[in-house]
């Protein structure tokens, strides 16, 4: 069951990343290229979350009762989810930047498609 959703992780990793690829290069609104390049980083951080899992790894930090239970038996590595969640962070920061700059460019070129904004 656990390979099962692992799987089925790495799958919807993928199809987000073709989501992703998919609208920042073939849309014309760049409200939805910012959107597919935040599809592109959680197809990313997904992937790195489901690869994270690893059965039969160590715990870190053993509580007493803990040595024979399913999750000493079934541990993750932490340094994935670490830097997911620094990719996050990254993440939010620059689309905020990048939909700031949208703001400025929507006021300078009155649209919102990349053919216009580029075309001027």
């Amino acid at each position: 069951m656990i390979m099962d959703t692992q799987l089925a992780s790495l799958f919807t990793a993928g199809a987000l990343i073709v989501i992703g690829i998919f609208a920042s290069v073939f849309l014309d609104n760049l409200i939805k290229k910012v959107i597919g390049l935040a599809f592109i980083g959680d197809g990313a951080n997904l992937f790195l979350i489901a690869m994270g899992y690893k059965p039969g790894g160590i715990v870190y930090i053993y509580l007493p009762g803990m040595a024979r239970d399913w999750f000493a038996q079934n541990s993750a590595y932490p340094l994935p989810f670490a830097m997911v969640l620094t990719s996050i962070v990254i993440g939010a920061s620059t689309m905020a930047v990048m939909l700031g700059i949208i703001m400025v460019l929507y006021k300078k070129h009155g649209s919102l498609r990349a053919s216009k904004v580029l075309g001027e």
